[in-house]
């Protein structure tokens, strides 16, 4: 397997990552004179704000996932491999990869972020990360096979750990989950498991700061900290977990927690490429750029999105590691690839933050907009209107459309499957 990719007079543009930077930045140089390759491990993009509701049953993974080739068939200057990079020659500029090693005029760094796990190898082989569709999946399987085994369980304290859940995060992604169980444990378990008592499923929600949400307004943070006890989420505020040996989740001050089931949703961190110096990062493996998003050191290769570490007077420790930044970097750096190829001056990059937003649960979100802060029903509806639109493909949207609209009015998700991965 190889790259064949013919040579041609075009600058020969790679961008490694087909997120939400690497995505926006290939269609932006779709009608360009370059050529374009574009990689990525998959060969789909993900919709990654949407993982949490795959995990809950609540969504296809087909819905929220649109073929990379799909977007540019009609497209001669774009070629997509499905390629890991595993090494960049700055001094040859060429890329290696386990396809094979091709040349760059430039090279676009977007590969995004992982689950950062602190350091602890005990944790990371026992929880479970929500950063993939695959990873959203394995949950839906854990979460439906473990509650079979507790309707077929005697009860007591090896029940209990089928049945508990521990969340450790209070960002978006943790409140989310949190969100989304909770209305399950209320909607779907009386339904489905009508044997189990639904004060035996509880939901631990541990965050390591004061106020969940806490790149949030603070009256987005106490909101979803009323949300979730509403919905009668144990929040454990300012609590870290330290260990989780797959049965016994245990915090800093020794408390602990029988469970089979622990979401890591506590922290990202940058995927590192070998073969840059390791003065080009810095904290959380983000790879130091210039305001035109250039790699410190090169005059050759950048980075967009979570990997790209850029200050600017308003974002002094680095812009939010969010998609808007990344979608913006894109749009922005097509542009300057323009201008370089051209000697024109290229244009410096600044953020407009578009506000952000959370769900916890039916009627019930926060939205940070830059000059109005809501929250509630109104809320959850202008959520639920941006995500919609945000979903790549016009399928998806009408088959996500569907789903939340069955959802609504049945409390009733229809994907509560659980479909083991084939082994010969």
């Amino acid at each position: 397997m190889a790259f064949n990719v013919p040579d041609t007079t075009q600058r020969r543009i790679i961008i490694a990552g087909g997120g939400f930077g690497g995505l926006t930045l290939a269609r932006k140089l779709a009608k360009r004179d370059f050529q374009v390759v574009l990689l990525d491990k998959n060969n789909y993009h993900q919709f990654q704000p949407l993982f949490y509701q795959v995990a809950m049953a609540g969504l296809e993974p087909s819905s929220i996932v649109f073929p990379l080739r799909k977007l540019f068939q009609k497209t001669e200057n774009i070629f997509v491999r499905m390629a890991m990079l595993q090494k960049v020659e700055p001094e040859t500029q060429t890329i290696h990869t386990d396809i094979g090693s091709i040349r760059y005029d430039y090279l676009v760094l977007a590969l995004g972020a992982d689950t950062n796990w602190y350091g602890n190898e005990r944790i990371r082989a026992n929880a479970i990360p929500m950063k993939s569709v695959s990873e959203a999946l394995f949950f839906r399987n854990i979460l439906f096979e473990d509650y079979e085994k507790a309707v077929a369980s005697e009860g007591g304290a090896q029940r209990q750990s089928l049945l508990d859940i521990v969340i450790v995060g209070g960002g978006p992604t943790g409140v989310e989950v949190a969100g989304a169980l909770a209305e399950m444990k209320k909607h779907v378990i009386p339904k489905d498991y009508p044997d189990l008592s639904l004060n035996e499923v509880q939901i631990h929600l541990f965050h390591g700061d004061k106020r969940l949400l806490n790149t949030m307004s603070e009256e987005a943070s106490a909101k979803a900290e009323q949300f979730l006890n509403e919905l009668g989420v144990k929040l454990h505020i300012d609590k870290l977990i330290t260990d989780y040996d797959g049965k016994t989740a245990t915090t800093a001050d020794g408390m602990t927690i029988r469970t089979k089931k622990v979401i890591w949703a506590a922290g990202i961190i940058g995927n590192r490429v070998d073969g840059l110096p390791d003065s080009a990062w810095t904290r959380a493996n983000r790879l130091r750029v210039d305001e035109y998003n250039l790699a410190e050191g090169f005059s050759n290769i950048f980075a967009v999105g979570d990997l790209a570490f850029q200050t600017e007077e308003a974002f002094p420790a680095g812009h939010p590691q969010v998609a808007q930044v990344a979608m913006q970097q894109g749009e922005l750096l097509a542009k300057n690839l323009q201008s370089l190829r051209d000697n024109k001056p290229l244009k410096a990059f600044r953020y407009k933050d578009l506000g952000s937003m959370a769900t916890i649960g039916r009627h019930r979100a926060v939205v940070d907009l830059p000059f109005w802060h809501f929250q509630g029903a109104f809320a959850w509806f202008v959520w639920m209107f941006v995500h919609l639109f945000s979903i790549l493909g016009t399928k998806n949207k009408v088959f996500v459309f569907f789903n939340w609209v069955w959802n609504y009015f049945t409390y009733d998700q229809s994907l509560r499957l659980v479909i083991k991965p084939w082994k010969r």
